[in-house]
């Protein structure tokens, strides 16, 4: 089951937020990788990769196995679908305020009958003038 709640979902979104775990993630999608293997693209330490790693481990993004001295991760995605399901939520709620303007739009620059202006009164109508 996945966790829905705003801990859990705050914990995705800023895993999320960094260029290197979402490379990390992409890498994991693969096939599982170890700590070195996620880190050897980077300039970053294995240390560094460490903290990275531990940040979607606390995401539950990711579950990592060791076996000696080896880590070895694997890409968890279950915890993707709460995020993908709130962005989904505004996504809908975008679409129904774009789908009211459009139609706002194409209401303002639909072609519109001529309007009808009043006739001109004639002076010959008019009642002549009195002189003083």
């Amino acid at each position: 089951m996945v966790d829905k709640s705003p801990e859990r979902l705050d914990a995705v979104f800023r895993a999320l937020a960094d260029p290197t775990r979402r490379a990390m993630l992409r890498d994991l999608a693969k096939q599982p990788r170890t700590v070195s293997e996620l880190a050897a693209p980077f300039d970053i330490s294995l240390a560094g990769a460490s903290k990275h790693i531990q940040m979607l481990e606390r995401a539950g993004l990711i579950q990592r196995e060791v076996q000696g001295r080896v880590h070895t991760c694997r890409l968890d995605a279950r915890p993707l679908h709460a995020g993908a399901e709130w962005i989904r939520h505004y996504e809908r709620f975008w679409n129904q305020k774009l789908d009211v303007l459009e139609a706002l739009l194409k209401a303002e620059n639909a072609p519109r009958p001529a309007a009808k202006r009043p006739a001109k009164r004639s002076t010959a109508t008019r009642p002549p003038r009195r002189k003083p």
